[in-house]
């Protein structure tokens, strides 16, 4: 490469293409650019060379594709000075992040940053000259060497700034001039560098109290980035005084105990009675979690006497899985409790460097930062970047120069910053929440730091990184570098630092002698009051579903609203059709189908006041084209949301098409499930099988969250499955997954049959007094079937029915009972009907868990002496079969008839998948 070049891989030919774009309209271009440009154009016009002007040519091609060809406009030699040193300016803003000294044990590669005075031509004869392109960075007309040592200082120091990709003007002129003008000159008051050192002091005392006290126990410890604390505690306060009233905090486990001691206000005697196991946890309750998993809330008192609720939420080890929840939780809480200001809560997210760069669901949640059914108002991510994963060395964890590189696809930008330069961290985190706070968008924070210990406490790291930890094991800690900086600096600091080291030597004396402390004062929010007014379930809960109906003048408010158009609003004639079809259904057959039933279930919890939210891919229209919640106009493509619009509602009601993600909006769901208890919260994959992207979500959180942190949550999986040849991949939404998951009432698990049995499901989510997840084994074919319809009558009272009995057949006449779960229902009762078969019963199970026995139980005795078989259209091995059997072989013993046990869920040709189902109803029904 040239030695003039200033921009890395960039091209002279595609430069002077946009020099001639910039001549003919300067706002056609990138506005860094455009900046370049106004400059090269500035000094043309008053200095030109000591030869008179400098015209740049028209593009020549450029030789062997290297810049700065000669007679072009990248052309150093021709350039006059004061372009140089603006080309000098903009490199810096551009590359010095590559060469600032952000690494504390270890000095950084050699990045091929070409930002010295000498790849611009200007050399040691120039130094004591001056440019007015000092105005550029604030300081005005200055000596090159001046500007140099400036530049050096804001990019080339303990920060490294990545921003210049950023596309908004107004956004990239704010950030460079937050950059460029408060980092050259921030110093700390007396009373904030105290602050400092008192955040590093108590994040050192922890982990010494803990060294002390529990060795060998694992407790991931924040050693080595123990500014994490005084991070978190000025992004807070700052975040504070801009307005946030609520932040939440997701984490994985290192520094977790360190941030619920010293952020969260967790007092050491609840910590640690956990440590001692003198905690007595209510195992009635669930089975419980790590500590360095569990969640905690608590309200702060800032310095400044600004007030915030914050929540860290509760956490598995996968790895970044808990970032949607995060992020869900708070959008709950702005769609709710804060009239959807976005500024009144920051969604924190503290990642690993291994982890931001290796978990796919961190691109998944990056991507949703500007979306309408996801945006949070912008996150604040944080990478305690300690250089190694477990045992793996960053060459081996990424392709990427930095871990934050994911930041670049949304235009967030990076900071990164030394984690042994404190005062730097905390001018990171004030920068981070007044970005935050001014534009609403998501910023990385990358603070290089190290991990003192193994991954674990009880981990040898000189197995695999002998000479890092040979350094690490002599660095002195975040601490003890600031005080030894402090004091340096004059009496002033010297004065702190003393104080301070006095305060931290008794601190630590106090937490090992057990000195009690006091609890924070904890007021519950709004949600939480509402938590509390529900129960946990009991299992005489079970026994029969609660009442479910609605009043019938209700049901022609939401009818009115399903079946109306806006004036002058044009719909395609297909929908006109359907539109008509609803309109029938409603007001003259008075018979619903699945579609009309799912929306009037909606329209009923909105006449509640409740919340409903449903996303998904293609949900608004349905993968089947069944639902139309949301229509469009035919000429102006303009929406048109029914439910929305209906001026009864006092619910809200929200319809996103998701993006293509399950494994982040199914983790977005449960997050706004886990928030607001008054929100029915569905997600709906496109098909069934595809909720297999989402396993970590369904593991994790949705089966056990009760259990293992005492959340309930009552979120809705619409999982479309059935046998209609479609294929492996569109048939079978692995119902044994979730039945293998399901013990202890965690869950409902069921597969519907009829549309009046679906709404009364979805309104018994919030009829009853908790909450429980609840996946449905959603219709495909039947959702346009003849027979699949329910008479209005069925909405205005009842319940949901855990098992639907047959009334077609006389009890005594039955020689063989069929109990079977969803749409393998209509296949036998058509062969039947054909056949005109009377021996033969066939018993719905609609819901599989928890097992409604009693009801099964009572419905077999009504057929004496008749045979009970399972039939079910998937596998042996797949579908419900295993768990029946597990949980009613002692009871009721049974054969199967189904596919043969398969690897594959189902056939790829029709002919075969033709032939398997009419061998299973013949065989079921002993056709011969």
């Amino acid at each position: 490469m040239d030695k003039f070049s200033y921009i890395a891989n960039a091209h002279v030919s595609y430069i002077d293409e946009l020099y001639s774009s910039y001549k003919s309209d300067p706002e056609s271009i990138d506005s860094s650019w455009k900046e370049f440009f106004d400059g090269f154009d500035f000094a043309l016009t008053n200095y030109g060379d000591e030869n008179g002007e400098v015209t740049p040519s028209v593009a020549q091609e450029a030789k062997n594709g290297a810049l700065a060809t000669p007679g072009t406009i990248m052309d150093m030699e021709q350039l006059p000075k004061e372009i140089k040193v603006r080309a000098l300016i903009h490199a810096h803003r551009s590359r010095a992040h590559l060469r600032s000294k952000t690494n504390p044990v270890r000095e950084r590669r050699d990045r091929k940053a070409l930002i010295d005075p000498e790849d611009f031509g200007l050399n040691d004869t120039d130094m004591n000259t001056e440019f007015q392109a000092g105005k550029e960075i604030g300081i005005g007309t200055a000596k090159l060497s001046v500007i140099l040592e400036s530049l050096k200082k804001i990019y080339e120091g303990s920060m490294g700034f990545e921003y210049l990709y950023i596309r908004d003007p107004e956004m990239l002129d704010w950030f460079k001039s937050k950059v460029e003008k408060e980092a050259l000159a921030f110093n700390p008051s007396a009373e904030e560098k105290k602050r400092i050192l008192f955040k590093l002091n108590q994040a050192v005392v922890f982990e010494n109290f803990l060294h002390t006290k529990y060795l060998g126990q694992k407790r991931f410890s924040l050693e080595g980035g123990e500014s994490t604390i005084p991070f978190l505690d000025a992004l807070i306060n700052r975040g504070t005084e801009l307005g946030v009233e609520e932040a939440m905090i997701g984490m994985a486990h290192r520094g977790r105990l360190n941030v619920l001691a010293n952020i969260m206000g967790k007092t050491y005697e609840q910590i640690f009675s956990e440590f001692e196991g003198t905690a007595k946890p209510d195992l009635t309750m669930g089975d419980g979690d790590v500590k360095y998993h569990m969640g905690y809330s608590s309200d702060i008192v800032t310095p400044e006497g600004g007030k915030v609720h914050l929540k860290l939420a509760p956490n598995p080890s996968h790895l970044e899985a808990v970032n949607p929840v995060v992020e869900g939780f708070l959008r709950a809480k702005i769609d709710s409790e804060y009239a959807n200001d976005q500024k009144k809560v920051m969604p924190i997210l503290i990642h690993g460097d291994a982890a931001v760069a290796g978990q796919g669901i961190v691109y998944e949640v990056t991507q949703m930062a500007g979306l309408k059914g996801y945006n949070t108002g912008g996150t604040v991510h944080f990478v305690i970047n300690n250089q190694v994963g477990f045992t793996t060395d960053f060459d081996d964890a990424r392709s990427s120069i930095y871990c934050t590189d994911i930041a670049k696809i949304i235009d967030a930008p990076v900071i990164h910053v030394n984690g042994d330069d404190a005062e730097a961290v905390v001018f990171a985190a004030k920068l981070a929440a007044e970005f935050r706070q001014k534009f609403n968008r998501d910023i990385f924070v990358d603070m290089v730091c190290y991990r003192r210990h193994g991954h674990n406490e009880s981990d040898e790291p000189k197995f695999t990184q002998p000479e890092l930890y040979n350094i690490i094991s002599k660095h002195p800690n975040p601490r003890e570098i600031y005080t030894k900086r402090l004091a340096e600096r004059g009496d002033l600091d010297k004065k702190i630092a003393t104080q301070m080291d006095k305060e931290f030597r008794q601190l630590l004396q106090d937490r090992l002698n057990l000195v009690k402390e006091k609890p924070l004062p904890y007021q519950a929010t709004r949600f939480e009051r509402e938590w509390g007014s529900l129960r946990r379930s009991k299992p005489e809960d079970f026994d029969q579903s609660p009442e479910t109906g609605m009043k019938a003048e209700d049901i022609e408010v939401v009818a009115k609203a399903l079946t109306s158009l806006p004036k002058g609003f044009k719909p395609i004639k297909q929908i006109e059709v359907q539109m008509k079809q609803r309109k029938e259904m409603f007001f003259q057959t008075k018979s619903l189908n699945w579609a009309a039933a799912e929306l009037l279930a909606y329209g009923s919890l909105l006449l509640e006041g409740k919340t409903v939210r449903l996303t998904g891919q293609d949900c608004q229209r349905g993968t089947f084209s069944h639902r139309h919640a949301v229509l469009h106009d035919a000429n102006t493509n303009e929406p048109f949301n029914s439910l929305k619009e209906m001026k009864e509602r006092k619910g809200n009601f929200y319809i996103y098409n998701s993006l293509l993600s399950e494994y982040a909006v199914l983790g977005f769901e449960y997050g706004y499930g886990m928030a607001n208890p008054n929100s029915l919260t569905i997600w709906e994959a496109q098909f069934g099988d595809f909720a297999n992207g989402a396993q970590t979500m369904i593991d994790q959180f949705i089966s056990s969250g009760e259990s293992k942190w005492q959340k309930m949550n009552g979120l809705v999986m619409l999982l479309p499955h059935g046998y209609e040849g479609q294929g492996p991949e569109h048939s079978n939404a692995r119902p044994e997954r979730f039945l293998q998951l399901s013990a202890e009432y965690n869950m409902v698990v069921a597969n519907v049959t009829t549309p009046s049995n679906f709404f009364h499901m979805l309104r018994r989510q919030l009829t009853w007094e908790f909450r429980k997840p609840c996946v449905v084994m959603s219709p495909k074919s039947l959702l346009r079937h003849p027979k699949v319809v329910s008479p209005i009558e069925e909405f205005t009272s009842g319940r949901f029915k855990e098992v639907i009995a047959d009334d077609t057949v006389d009890p005594k006449a039955v020689k063989r009972v069929i109990l079977c779960t969803g749409k393998i229902y209509y296949d036998l009762e058509e062969a039947r009907e054909q056949k005109k078969i009377k021996n033969v019963a066939i018993v719905r199970v609609e819901q599989l868990h928890p097992l409604p026995k009693k009801q099964i139980k009572e419905e077999v005795e009504r057929y004496k002496d008749a045979e009970v078989v399972w039939v079910q259209e998937e596998p042996e091995n797949m579908g419900a079969w295993n768990y029946i059997l597990r949980m009613l072989h002692r009871e009721l013993p049974m054969e199967v008839i189904a596919r043969k046990m398969s690897a594959s869920p189902a056939t790829g040709y029709n002919k075969v998948h033709v032939e398997e189902q009419k061998n299973i109803i013949s065989q079921a029904l002993k056709i011969k």
